[in-house]
């Protein structure tokens, strides 16, 4: 059992014969009455969000989500191919399952495939990748120390806000949870 006063991004529970993640969540407390948590729900299952409030003491059943080891291997169309590494077997994944994960895809890279009781649901990219710049603009000698950023285009198609030092072929080290550049490597 998980408590609403222990809720944290990225938490999952069965509610109303549903699973539900949190994705963010906000402990209030008024001037007058009780306190409560304030959230936003994604069902896992049908992807729909929604916004609910909770009493701290409310209690909810945790759902185990199986997280498996997998190998991205490669896309074909709206398919996605994932390859467990003990097995060899492959998985393929449509394009709606991975939706805020394909813009940190690249071949081989090591993901884990979350389902819950059999039912493929989405798949954890690495806390961290490392990706290459195939455009930006170029910097110029001195732009280093202002803090500056400009937007730049990455190996898998995605974009990303950059220091003005990174140049088109450096690659970059990228936080999945937060979208942000971490550094150059």
């Amino acid at each position: 059992m998980v408590s609403a006063g222990d809720f944290r991004n990225g938490v999952t529970f069965e509610m109303e014969g549903n699973v539900f993640k949190v994705v963010e969540f906000q402990h209030v407390k008024p001037g007058k009455g009780a306190a409560f948590v304030r959230t936003k729900l994604k069902n896992v299952i049908t992807g729909a969000v929604l916004e609910k409030t909770f009493n701290p003491t409310d209690k909810m059943p945790k759902a185990q989500i199986e997280r498996q080891d997998m190998q991205y291997l490669y896309n074909d169309g709206d398919l996605y191919y994932f390859m467990d590494v003990d097995t060899y077997e492959q998985m393929p994944l449509n394009k709606e399952l991975l939706a805020d994960t394909l813009i940190y895809l690249k071949d081989n890279t090591m993901v884990k495939v979350l389902s819950y009781k059999g039912n493929v649901f989405g798949v954890e990219p690495p806390l961290f990748v490392e990706l290459e710049v195939t455009y930006t603009e170029p910097g110029f000698k001195g732009d280093s120390s202002t803090g500056a950023t400009k937007p730049a285009t990455v190996e898998t198609g995605a974009n990303f806000n950059v220091p003005l030092f990174v140049n088109i072929g450096d690659v970059i080290r990228v936080d999945t949870r937060t979208g942000e550049y971490m550094e150059r490597v």
